[in-house]
């Protein structure tokens, strides 16, 4: 092929390139992506088939080959591409077609025909596709996009010597551009140079190992995106813009301001929660004794704790031991006096005591007598759950028969609620 005959074929694909580019710009978009950021590879077409068509030589732009003067052959394939994202993508791409050249001087090197055919009987290769730009930077969908590729094949082909067919090892690298026609065609030119593990694509080993033999494939094609055609394509989708556009979604917007109102209502909520007018560190929504003065040690639910004065300590005699109504479950405000006491049994194995249940008046004379001695009961099993003996606990009770204050006031009543440690 001359250098005229090339200026010709390039000059008609760059033209050709230039009106498909400006047809797919200004094409209206068919659909609208329902897409979202996170939505996942789901919400897209990933498969696509394509066809191609174009010429096929025994040259690349860089380096030597056997024959200076190579023909333009007519080559055709398909493929079939899974997009993995919207930067890349797996094509297994297989071609066919043939190459033929000639010795273009006044004589033939020995050792080297005069010109050679050889039948491509096939190229498959597995390549990745790269995304490498666009000029659609600003819309959901891209028009127009621009990839390289590469990988590795097997291709057969038969020069016509007496050797017969060979298979050898390939490895495709190429560019290209692709132009979005609709939401299921698109138009791909490109160009592939092929690097052949071998010096016998022309029948003859000129050159050795050294500098192998080189094909190349520029090629026209349409590629047709497969599945439901109500989702958009992840070749054709721009990350960027439908991350921007997501943004300023009005709808998301409003969700958003929907969610800080929330969060406010939430820390109002735990600030109440938290209030804590006395201090006392119980929050006021749970405080049973609000307006304890500062300082004052309080139980869980914020009452005082009636903890052993240092004279009853010193002299032996404890607090008693109060309960609330109808009950013999012991408050947790008891239990610092408790420990004192089993403290002080287990540290003087001689001593010994007796728990005296008392009730208030409500209720009959018996049941009052088995409260009293429920009462007198759970301070027991509290001792001796703690370590102390039980042979070294004596329990009695005493109903209502001897209350220490008046049973006709709730004041009253709630002293003589009791069980009295004696020693």
């Amino acid at each position: 092929m001359n250098y005229s005959t090339i200026k010709k074929v390039v000059a008609g694909s760059l033209f050709t390139m230039a009106a498909v580019a400006a047809s797919a710009q200004d094409t209206t978009r068919t659909s609208t992506s329902a897409a979202t950021v996170f939505g996942g590879r789901a919400q897209y077409r990933t498969w696509s088939i394509g066809v191609t068509g174009g010429v096929l030589a025994p040259v690349v732009p860089f380096g030597t080959n056997d024959y200076n003067d190579w023909d333009a052959n007519f080559g055709y394939g398909l493929y079939i591409k899974k997009q993995l994202a919207p930067s890349f993508g797996l094509k297994l791409d297989a071609y066919r077609g043939k190459l033929s050249g000639a010795y273009d001087g006044a004589t033939v090197p020995a050792g080297r025909a005069a010109d050679f055919e050889t039948d491509l009987n096939y190229a498959v290769s597995l390549k990745g596709v790269v995304n490498v730009g666009t000029v659609s930077f600003l819309s959901r969908t891209k028009n127009v996009g621009f990839f390289v590729q590469a990988g590795a094949g097997l291709t057969g082909y038969d020069p016509g010597d007496a050797a017969g067919s060979r298979t050898e090892l390939f490895i495709p690298v190429g560019v290209g551009a692709s132009f979005r026609l609709g939401d299921v065609v698109s138009l791909n030119l490109g160009y592939d140079a092929n690097f052949l593990d071998a010096d016998n694509l022309d029948g003859t080993w000129v050159n050795g190992p050294s500098n192998k033999d080189k094909f190349s494939y520029g090629y026209a094609g349409l590629e047709f995106t497969l599945g439901n055609s109500a989702k958009p394509a992840l070749q054709w989708t721009n990350p960027v813009a439908l991350m921007y556009d997501e943004l300023k979604d009005p709808t998301l917007r409003q969700e958003v301001e929907a969610l800080k109102t929330r969060v406010s209502t939430l820390e109002n909520t735990v600030n109440q929660l938290s209030a804590d007018a006395d201090g006392d560190g119980v929050s006021d929504r749970f405080d049973k004794c609000p307006g304890t003065p500062a300082g004052t040690v309080v139980d869980g639910a914020g009452c005082p704790l009636q903890l052993p004065t240092a004279d009853s300590t010193a002299s032996g005699s404890y607090s008693n031991i109060q309960f609330e109504f109808d009950s013999s479950v012991l408050r947790t405000s008891s239990y610092p006096t408790l420990d004192k006491v089993s403290s002080d049994l287990r540290a003087n194995s001689s001593s010994s005591l007796t728990l005296e249940g008392h009730a208030s008046a409500e209720g009959t004379d018996a049941y009052n007598m088995n409260l009293s001695r429920d009462r007198a009961n759970s301070v027991k099993t509290y001792l001796v759950n703690s370590g102390v003996d039980a042979n070294r606990i004596t329990v009695k009770a005493f109903g209502e028969t001897k209350p220490i204050a008046s049973n006709s006031t709730e004041e009253g009543r709630v002293k003589n609620r009791r069980v009295e440690i004696k020693k």
